[in-house]
């Protein structure tokens, strides 16, 4: 008779909640979310403002989608909402129906001056938040979520609509905006066809 082999099953291990992890975990986590907003993302949206024109900058494709200032409205009052009154309790004076309905003519060295301002708040606030800032619970915006979670959506939220922006910006401009390149990558400039002799 063939005998098994008796193999116990084990349940998997649930991996550990990063909420439970060390305080290195939080540092890192928080160094991250601010790197995302101030040397990935805002750049390329400064990059777009300032590449279109005033008139641009409030163009829509349609009744019920929005402009590039109507996102970096919404970035700077969801930023600020979340981050710097959410998290580090500073009044919430955001108005988020202004956000979109506003249609200019705000100048894009006003937008641009308050998404810097409003980024650089936040991440003074996330420079002060520990994991056990992280762990807490909050209500913000009507939601309630930890800590983590905020973050986390305020990082995702910011990457969202900064690809709005930027697809805005190639509509308008035509032009490939060259933001992303791969590790080693060497940019070339296309090669222009030769005339064929005739």
């Amino acid at each position: 008779m063939e005998r098994k082999s008796a193999r116990r099953n084990k349940s998997p291990q649930k991996p550990e909640s990063p909420l439970n992890a060390p305080q290195n975990f939080a540092r890192d986590f928080l160094v991250q979310a601010q790197h995302s907003l101030v040397e990935h993302h805002l750049p390329r949206i400064i990059a777009c403002l300032e590449k279109l024109s005033d008139e641009d900058v409030w163009w829509r494709p349609n009744a019920a989608s929005n402009s590039a200032g109507n996102l970096a409205l919404h970035l700077a009052g969801n930023v600020r909402q979340w981050i710097v009154s959410g998290l580090g309790g500073e009044p919430d004076i955001r108005n988020r129906d202004q956000e979109f309905q506003e249609q200019g003519p705000i100048p894009k060295r006003v937008l641009v001056a308050l998404l810097q301002k409003t980024v650089k708040s936040a991440c003074r606030t996330l420079g002060k938040l520990s994991s056990v800032d992280l762990r807490s619970d909050y209500t913000i915006q009507k939601f309630h979520v930890t800590g983590f979670e905020a973050v986390t959506h305020i990082t995702e939220h910011f990457a969202y609509h900064t690809g709005q922006i930027i697809y805005v910006t190639k509509l308008r401009s035509g032009e490939d905006l060259n933001f992303t390149r791969l590790p080693g990558d060497i940019r070339r400039k296309p090669k222009r066809p030769r005339l064929s002799a005739v």
